[in-house]
């Protein structure tokens, strides 16, 4: 072989390595590619999911879905789930400021969630759909009422806003309180969907819904001659009755049964029976004699074989002026007949009914009233104008429920200054300007010193006990004056006169009102469109305490 030709097969040789080392490193460069593309699309991958994931922490935190979910349809009103949970919260609130630690009397355990607490196994309901009911039936009335309202004009006066702005700022208070700001703290309470914003729409709303209707009944008049047909056709409704009562329990008679190895006694059918028969014949015994007064029906009721070895003697149920539906119903029909006069007396069967899983209805007595009656009041006296100054206790102890209470020192140095500011009316001009004038000057009462301490068409019961005792005392006239001590404090006492309206038109034109309210308000319930939509992210699994 040439020299060339040699040289020529090595340039080739070399060649050929040549491509094959850059054939490897190609490949080489082409896995690196590969891999290199692959952790590309991992990192981006991964940078996603972080994305993701920051995205759904923060629309779980945000609220987003909570204010852009909607709950309840009322009308044109769209009702999110973060407004929802206003109402559904303050359903629950209601109900545990109202009852408290007594919340388990009616089955409901504060420590555990309430989806979780079923209330009606056959329904498989649990507190929190009860609740929730309620708070739909509160959305429903307050954007019913709302609409109505617009549709009449009606809007918060500026009183009634500085109110709705009061509220925002007690919010801001307890915020502060607790060391949060506000949003955080409306987050704590109805969820991560609350703001001030949708929070103070909730209480304009609310409170709207609330004053309309209070002004709507307030505005509902009646003529002499709608009030007069009222109170004929049911005379009796509109009177209050006095009278004693004494029950005698079937259960006292009870003689015999059958105590088993608990210390349980049962009775047969045979043994109630005589018990209900033994407790019927005491009753018409007791009934059957005339009294002189209600001392002569206590000390026969004393006497009585099932009341010997009583500590305190036995005694009937004293009842004044009660109204009628205050009566108890298994009596009632017979005290408030128009033909009953003093004296009379009678025994009533009181039972009870019951209902098997078949529908089969039983009536069992349970026992016997004995009624005297004392008489019947028709209420056609009129109502009071007084004014007052109200000297408030200063100082006070509060115990560990909050209640505060005061010391003679603090009561005697109230009262003193309630006697000084009598004395100093009676000085001076004596008459009821100057008492009006005084009183806006003096008085503590924010409810009246603007309007010189003047309550008008006061009615029996409204205000507290000795207030109300001084108002209607027999014989009191225009320009009594006096001074009466109170939970609040010492009031300075001065009668303005008469009201023209009688007890017995107010009783009349309350129960007017009553009964048309009631139907305008039931038809704008019944004419709201509803809706339900999607409430899953309502704080249905609430915790009311952690004790």
């Amino acid at each position: 072989m040439s020299s060339s030709t040699k040289k020529k097969l090595r340039n080739a040789q070399d060649a050929e390595k040549m491509t094959e080392k850059q054939k490897a490193e190609q490949k080489e460069a082409k896995k690196l590619k590969i891999y290199t593309a692959a952790f590309v699309i991992v990192l981006a991958l991964m940078v996603a999911f972080a994305a993701w994931t920051a995205i759904s922490k923060f629309i779980t935190h945000s609220g987003i879905v909570e204010r852009n979910t909607t709950a309840l349809t009322v009308n044109d009103h769209k009702i999110s789930n973060a407004e929802m949970n206003y109402f559904f919260i303050d359903a629950v609130n209601n109900f545990y400021n109202q009852y408290g630690s007594y919340a388990s009397m009616f089955g409901l355990d504060v420590t555990k969630p309430l989806d979780e607490q079923v209330t009606d196994e056959e329904a498989g309901t649990t507190w929190a759909d009860d609740f929730l009911q309620s708070a739909i039936n509160s959305a429903k009335s307050v954007y019913a009422l709302v609409d109505e309202a617009k549709a009449n004009g009606y809007t918060l006066n500026e009183e009634q806003q500085a109110y709705v702005d009061l509220q925002m700022s007690n919010m801001q208070t307890y915020a502060n309180h607790y060391g949060y700001s506000v949003g955080n703290y409306l987050k704590a309470i109805y969820g991560n969907g609350a703001t001030e914003k949708s929070l103070r729409n909730y209480y304009e709303n609310t409170y709207l819904a609330q004053c309309y209707q209070t002004d709507y009944v307030d505005g509902l008049t009646y003529d002499d001659a709608a009030i007069e047909a009222e109170s004929t056709a049911n005379y009796a409704e509109y009177c209050s009755y006095s009278y004693n009562y004494y029950f005698l329990n079937v259960n006292s008679f009870l003689t015999g049964g059958t105590t088993d190895e608990e210390g349980n006694t049962t009775y047969s059918d045979e043994e109630k029976a005589a018990a209900v028969d033994a407790a019927e014949a005491a009753a018409k015994e007791l009934a059957g004699t005339a009294y002189e007064n209600a001392e002569a029906f206590d000390a026969a009721i004393a006497a009585m074989p099932i009341n010997a070895d009583a500590e305190t003697p036995a005694a009937s149920t004293a009842q004044e002026d009660v109204a009628y539906s205050k009566v108890l119903s298994t009596i009632r029909d017979w005290v408030a007949d128009t033909a009953r006069k003093s004296g009379d007396i009678t025994y009533l069967a009181s039972t009870s009914t019951s209902t098997d899983d078949d529908g089969n209805e039983t009536t069992t007595t349970t026992g016997y009233y004995v009624v005297l009656f004392g008489s019947a009041n028709d209420n056609e006296y009129p109502l009071a104008n007084v004014r007052h100054i109200l000297v408030k206790f200063q100082g006070g102890t509060k115990d560990g429920n909050g209640n505060t209470t005061y010391s003679d020192e603090e009561k005697n140095a109230a009262k003193a200054t309630a006697e000084a500011l009598l004395t100093e009316w009676k000085n001076g001009d004596a008459n009821e300007e100057s008492f009006a004038a005084l009183a806006g000057e003096k008085s503590e009462d924010p409810g009246s010193s603007e309007n010189g301490g003047l309550y008008e068409d006061v009615y029996p019961g409204q205000m507290v006990a000795n207030f109300n005792d001084w108002c209607f005392a027999d014989g009191r006239k225009a320009g009594d004056t006096g001074i009466v001590e109170s939970t609040y404090g010492y009031h300075v006492m001065f009668y303005s006169g008469d009201s023209e309206t009688t007890y017995r038109d107010y009783l009349v034109t309350k129960a007017l009102r009553s009964t048309e309210s009631e139907t305008w308000y039931n038809n704008l319930l019944d004419n709201a469109a509803v809706t339900e939509g999607s409430m899953k992210y309502l704080k249905t699994d609430l915790v009311l305490s952690s004790n």
